[in-house]
């Protein structure tokens, strides 16, 4: 009988776990995060529900989980955006585009689902990491340009952003929407230095 390394052991655990996220980020992206439950998880992975539990100890840390690796790739598309951009007035308009370009695709689903979720006190932590990596990019640019409190005008733009999202989930315009939201961004910058 063929010896089996505990790296493939620890390979496929690791795939089965993010199989198991996954499969939650999925649930919560058609909107609902009641919908996410170990049977549903393990329903669209194809496991036994009992065998969630050997990767989870709970609903709440599986939620987290989601939360936690969404946050990379949101801060990689605001990063992306930024480092493209040219100049101060479009780094900041990246930064807001960026953002409102993952509300448009669909990305915010899964902290909308979660907003009145019954697990919100343990997802809060892991949702203040992914704001406070979100605001990095930014409180990095603010500072090169010479800003004295980044991190408070980052939290202030970021206002913006928040309220340009409520208003696309809202239905209105996202042309309409962005395009303003940048150039109150931009405009709010512009006026630190002046």
């Amino acid at each position: 009988m063929p010896k089996i390394s505990a790296a493939s052991v620890s390979d496929h655990r690791a795939q089965q776990r993010r199989a198991l996220v996954d499969a939650a980020r999925e649930l919560l992206e058609e909107g609902d995060a009641a919908r996410v439950t170990f049977r549903s998880v393990a329903e669209r992975t194809g496991l036994a529900r009992n065998s969630v539990y050997k990767y989870f100890s709970g609903r709440g840390e599986l939620l987290a989980a989601v939360v936690e690796e969404s946050a990379p790739r949101w801060v990689a598309r605001i990063r992306e955006a930024m480092d493209a951009a040219d100049g101060a007035d479009a780094c900041v308009a990246a930064y807001v585009r960026a953002q409102l370009e993952l509300v448009r695709d669909g990305e915010h689903r899964i902290s909308r689902a979660l907003a009145g979720e019954r697990d919100a006190a343990v997802l809060r932590a892991g949702a203040d990491l992914a704001h406070r990596e979100i605001l990095a990019p930014l409180v990095e640019a603010l500072g090169e340009l010479g800003d004295t409190e980044p991190r408070r005008t980052a939290q202030l733009l970021q206002g913006f952003v928040n309220a340009a999202t409520k208003a696309l989930e809202s239905g209105d315009d996202y042309d309409g929407v962005a395009d303003r939201a940048e150039t109150l961004a931009v405009a709010a910058v512009r006026g630190l230095a002046g």
